[in-house]
């Protein structure tokens, strides 16, 4: 058995460690959005590749869902007195990782390598897949023009008005050929952002069509609860769009791809008008604050589909 997970964001991240407490690694695979990598200090920083390595090796900050726990900023520090750019804050110890893959950079190494190698120094056993090894970049569209994703995330913390998102190069990126698309039984999208993590997976040219051809059920999980997202702007992001920021929405934006739907038990009453957009649906905690409910959350998909 092969389950193959889509993930992004720290939300994805959450059921992504209960699908690893649950599946042993030859039973599943993470496939990563780098839509959001940038680089800075001249190193590559990979957010969503290093919060899913950060939440499996269990390290990641609790409190935030990103970055290191027990982390020191003396580096932020040091920079600030000096005049340096400290928008985008790289503590100590997650410094260290990147430069750590700027070196593995450096040997030749690809990004699904060097990723790899960072995960097996953390004690990592699950493969980590990023979607791509050429650089595809999300770029926020908005009234006083296009934004570099961590500018418009983190600089501006999501102030700006999302018009549309594009992801600049990934025409020409080649889908992972690690992907292992002809052995799969189950294809799960973890509750992440619909537009800025999953729709940079899906617009790897190959992924959609490698996904539907497959001929496996592919579960998607809502990231909104009550109208609200678990974590992050996905609901700001989808009134700004023009689209209800509800579950029934985030199921007709993954109709074309998914068989089968998770509504959290807050929106059990949407039940009936997702089953009517021709998904099998099932309701189930969706809001994880513990280990357990992580663990818990992937059962229940698990035993959906499988």
């Amino acid at each position: 058995m092969t389950v193959l997970a889509l993930t992004g964001g720290v939300g994805g991240a959450k059921l992504a460690l209960g699908l690893a407490r649950v599946l042993a690694p030859d039973q599943l695979v993470f496939v990563v959005n780098t839509g959001d990598d940038f680089e800075h200090f001249g190193l590559h920083i990979s957010p969503d590749v290093d919060t899913l390595t950060y939440t499996l090796a269990e390290v990641a900050n609790p409190a935030t869902g990103w970055g290191r726990a027990d982390e020191s900023w003396h580096v932020m520090e040091t920079l600030q007195r000096l005049g340096g750019e400290t928008w985008f804050r790289l503590g100590d110890r997650d410094l260290a990782l990147h430069l750590r893959r700027r070196s593995l950079f450096d040997q030749g190494m690809g990004l699904t390598a060097a990723t790899a190698a960072l995960a097996n120094g953390l004690g990592i056993r699950h493969r980590i897949l990023p979607m791509s090894d050429d650089p595809v970049r999300t770029q926020v569209q908005t009234p006083q023009g296009a934004l570099a994703f961590q500018h418009y995330f983190v600089r501006d913390r999501c102030e700006p008005t999302a018009l549309a998102f594009e992801f600049a190069g990934a025409e020409s990126a080649k889908l992972n050929p690690a992907i292992p698309f002809d052995a799969l039984q189950a294809v799960v999208i973890c509750p992440s952002n619909p537009y800025v993590s999953v729709d940079p997976i899906l617009a790897v040219p190959g992924m959609r069509a490698a996904l539907q051809s497959a001929g496996c059920p592919i579960v998607a999980v809502s990231p909104i609860v009550g109208g609200a997202a678990i974590k992050g702007p996905t609901a700001k992001m989808m009134r700004e769009l023009g689209v209800h920021a509800t579950t029934l929405e985030v199921a007709k934006h993954y109709l074309s791809l998914a068989t089968h739907f998770v509504v959290d038990e807050v929106d059990a009453r949407s039940r009936d008008a997702v089953a009517a957009l021709g998904l099998e649906t099932t309701i189930a905690q969706t809001v994880m604050r513990t280990l357990d409910d992580r663990i818990t959350l992937a059962r229940a998909v698990l035993a959906f589909v499988l």
